[in-house]
């Protein structure tokens, strides 16, 4: 089918926020007894060339902490940074330029007040000429999402196993409250998942940072363009989908709503059992199968994507008289029009949908599937350690069992549904 109204690509611009500052201290003393000197290295080293616009600055800390951080331009300009979590460096707030000298200049501290500071003056390298690989992040700013909604980031061509870890390391979340998670690769390095290994507490700020401009990705390729989007979590909001009853039981807060006659897809093209993100939300939009093994198109109203192979939940007026108890669908989750109506009121893009019962089994990688494993799976998808003590998701009323996903190609939409 040819939808309108697919996911915007993320462009947002943020101003550089000032400079913080981490820490990386150790302790240990001199055979002495006294307090051991603090020791620093930073990179990129002193008179290096050819840095990708993508360079940040290195600091290796002994016996200290990190207390100041200048950044300037050849023309005196200062360069916001951020530091990563780990204490490891400070990523530039904003891309470097190519072609331009740039002056870093770091002091640590150390437990009696001795500093010590290191400066180091690079060059960046002349544009890239290397083809790009186009990202697109899949969380926009100003929003309000589901507490399932898992930060996407879809790569074409796909990431080679590889450069993955290089590419994990410029893909930035920060959570408020902070909740911990990790980044998981599908399988054929398409598309990344961030989630919790729960979901989203009601509420929850998050941020995104995905700085690939410039990346140096294996020896071909190098990174399109650095996003950023801030949004907020909503209510908790869960569908679970009987193929068995023919219901659905609509869940907020983990109180049930409402139950719902539905009819899902008949034999020939059944509804994919699994779990499942709701993806984009139409208030009309137009079901176009020309082509296909089955051609049809038809205007439909209420309708919530759920897979890019066209698995929608929609008003199907109809086949209000099959809701409830005959499959006749083409895939898609039907209801009646007023109950279509009233659910687009309740959902979210990032609510939680399973289906259950069905004849097929979600496919890797269709939708945002990074519910649809447990925890300790999708940890292992990760392209870097995982921090310690994340462990297996608790379950809760809305949530029967831990599930997430990988991967195809970046999808485009299907002609399915109905």
């Amino acid at each position: 089918m040819n939808l309108r109204g697919r996911l915007a690509l993320l462009t947002v611009a943020v101003a550089a926020a000032p400079l913080a500052l981490g820490a990386c201290t150790d302790d240990r003393r001199t055979a002495e007894g006294r307090p051991a000197a603090p020791e620093l290295a930073v990179t990129p080293a002193e008179g290096a060339r050819d840095v990708p616009i993508s360079g940040e600055i290195g600091t290796t800390v002994k016996h200290g902490r990190v207390t100041d951080v200048r950044i300037t331009d050849d023309m005196g300009g200062k360069v916001a940074a951020e530091p990563r979590e780990d204490g490891t460096g400070w990523v530039p707030t904003k891309v470097l330029k190519p072609k331009r000298t740039y002056t870093a200049e770091v002091t640590v501290t150390g437990e009696k007040g001795q500093t010590v500071t290191r400066k180091t003056t690079f060059t960046t390298q002349p544009k890239s000429a290397k083809p790009a690989i186009t990202s697109t992040l899949y969380f926009a700013g100003n929003r309000t999402y589901g507490t399932a909604m898992p930060v996407t980031v879809a790569f074409d061509p796909p990431i080679p196993k590889e450069a993955r870890a290089d590419v994990q390391r410029r893909l930035f979340v920060k959570t408020e409250p902070a909740q911990p998670g990790t980044w998981s690769w599908v399988s054929d390095g398409s598309q990344a998942y961030y989630r919790a290994p729960d979901f989203w507490r009601p509420g929850t700020s998050i941020s995104v940072r995905a700085a690939l401009e410039g990346l140096p990705i294996g020896k071909e390729n190098v990174g399109d363009a650095d996003r950023r989007a801030t949004s907020k979590i909503g209510r908790q909001v869960a569908l679970e989908i009987d193929n068995a009853t023919k219901q659905m039981s609509v869940i907020r807060d983990g109180k049930l709503l409402r139950k719902l006659p539905v009819s899902l897809g008949k034999p020939s093209t059944p509804t994919s059992s699994g779990k499942m993100v709701i993806m984009e939300k139409h208030d009309f939009t137009t079901f176009d199968t020309t082509g296909s093994a089955d051609p049809y198109v038809v205007d439909v109203e209420d309708a919530q994507r759920l897979t890019w192979g066209g698995e929608f939940i929609h008003g199907a007026p109809w086949s209000e008289g099959d809701q409830g108890y005959t499959n006749v669908s083409h895939g898609c989750t039907n209801l009646s029009a007023v109950n279509a109506d009233w659910l687009m009121g309740v959902t979210q893009v990032g609510d939680l949908v399973t289906v259950k019962g069905t004849e097929v089994e979600l496919g890797e990688g269709n939708g945002w599937t990074a519910w649809n494993v447990g925890w300790d799976q999708f940890a292992r998808g990760s392209a870097l350690p995982v921090p310690a003590g994340l462990g297996p998701a608790p379950t809760t009323p809305a949530d029967p069992g831990a599930v997430a996903g990988g991967g195809s190609p970046e999808p485009q939409p299907s002609a399915s549904g109905g």
